[in-house]
């Protein structure tokens, strides 16, 4: 039988960005996830995140995509499906995906809830997965809240991560914005890299 050799990992292409969020793009389809992972209704305290996706030289990435996963306050993520069609607008979905190519200096926002602890041994955290043209894979990492000091000083995972860099990981307070707001920048390289996991 003829062996033939492994061909090279294909990266993520240049129109991801457009497919995944389309709605954002202003082309006319319909987004299951997009910006917000609540609504008016949703239980426990309404935050927005943003940040920025930057290059090793300190540039912003204007095609990446940034997904969300997060608890609900009382720290249970959701298990139920998401269906837009059935959005009565108290939906939390736990999820949420944006591409960083509509906002000046491709800053993304999203609006949700600040998660409570899944457990013990665990602070309140988003779950962060990045896409982007030139990656062969996504990107997995946390985000903490630098407000959550106690938590974060009993979570298994930060603590793991060398002291030096935990600060990657969070948040920072802001102000405006019409709600409490955190932003996080994310790093893909460089002396201020974010800490990525193998998951």
């Amino acid at each position: 039988m003829e062996r033939l050799r492994q061909t090279p990992s294909q990266t993520v292409g240049p129109f991801f960005a457009y497919s995944l969020t389309a709605q954002q793009y202003g082309y006319p389809y319909d987004s299951i996830v997009h910006h917000a992972l609540l609504g008016p209704a949703t239980p426990g305290e309404h935050i927005y995140i943003t940040g920025r996706v930057l290059d090793g030289q300190g540039a912003p990435v204007p095609d990446a995509v940034v997904e969300l996963w997060q608890a609900n306050a009382q720290g249970q993520y959701r298990t139920a499906p998401i269906n837009p069609r059935d959005d009565d607008g108290s939906e939390f979905t736990g999820f949420g995906r944006v591409g960083t190519g509509t906002q000046a200096g491709a800053v993304f926002r999203f609006e949700t809830i600040k998660p409570g602890a899944i457990g013990p041994g665990q602070a309140p955290h988003i779950n962060v997965t990045l896409f982007m043209r030139g990656s062969l894979h996504g990107l997995r990492t946390r985000l903490y809240f630098e407000d959550e000091a106690a938590a974060n000083g009993q979570d298994e995972l930060l603590n793991a991560v060398p002291s030096e860099r935990r600060a990657t990981l969070l948040a920072r307070c802001v102000a405006g914005g019409g709600l409490p707001g955190y932003h996080l920048d994310i790093h893909l390289q460089g002396a201020e890299e974010t800490v990525f996991f193998d998951v």
